[in-house]
């Protein structure tokens, strides 16, 4: 009887210890607005126009253009990026890609998806594009190249163009998701700070023509903040097995140690 009132709290602790970690598990959430979505995009990495997770970005463009949006990503994320380009209706045959890069401005690959897509010669009225990041670690060895919390940046453009279909308009339109891996993907050790590039600002007050300027960090975070990810069910299944081993050590003792009574003559 002590033993099955032992299982059945262990077997309650299970549970309750189990259904954090099935939470922390899902995607993350989207915002339901998009009344503030961006609709244009930046032409370099230092104009790159500012998106969030979860929220749809368009922009009108020229074919030949390269077109560039960032967002932030946190430990324990797994991006996927999608874009679309919508193309005139005549046009000859294209060929476009997109590119993602980390705050150090290192092309971070893609695990799948179609990152480059050709579009036939008046057949496609759009090419759909995606790319799924690697899982964004809390550390690396500064030899590695792998994903890093911080702002990433993203780069669709056309890389096989005929030159009279140069300069055609084309709408684009991009997104981006993350899945929370959890603990799977937990590394012992952490950045000091993101990678966040710092954006340059000029003081107001100066009236000199070489006015002063300052570094302030992009304000471009995720919604909980930086690190937001500090849970890990690592925590969840080690307590787990703690408890495992103590119902094992439990029962092992109740069935070895007999039942107590001296033999009767």
């Amino acid at each position: 009887m002590r033993i099955a009132r032992v299982m059945g709290a262990a077997l309650l602790m299970l549970g309750l210890a189990v259904s954090p970690a099935a939470a922390d598990s899902s995607p993350s959430a989207s915002p339901s607005d998009d009344g503030g979505a961006p609709t244009e995009a930046g032409t370099s990495f230092r104009t790159a126009t500012e998106i969030a997770q979860g929220q749809r970005a368009t922009a009108n463009g020229s074919a030949g253009d390269y077109l560039y949006w960032s967002f932030p990503a946190d430990s324990g994320q797994r991006p996927t990026v999608k874009a679309t380009v919508k193309l005139p209706e005549t046009h000859a045959a294209q060929t476009w890609q997109i590119d993602v890069y980390d705050g150090l401005r290192r092309r971070q690959s893609c695990q799948y998806g179609a990152q480059t897509r050709t579009a036939a010669s008046g057949e496609a009225s759009s090419v759909e594009l995606a790319c799924v990041l690697r899982t964004v670690r809390a550390w690396s060895e500064p030899w590695a190249n792998d994903p890093l919390p911080g702002t990433y940046y993203i780069r669709l453009t056309v890389v096989d163009l005929p030159t009279s279909d140069l300069g055609l308009p084309v709408d684009a339109e991009v997104r981006v998701d993350s899945k929370d891996v959890g603990g799977a993907a937990a590394v012992d050790g952490s950045l000091a700070e993101p990678l966040v590039p710092g954006v340059a600002t000029r003081s107001e007050d100066s009236d000199d023509s070489e006015e002063d300027s300052s570094a302030v960090l992009a304000d471009l975070e995720p919604e909980d903040g930086w690190a937001s990810g500090w849970w890990s069910d690592r925590w969840v299944w080690t307590a787990v097995g703690g408890v495992l081993a103590a119902l094992a050590g439990v029962g092992g003792y109740a069935l070895t140690r007999g039942s107590g009574r001296p033999p009767t003559a």
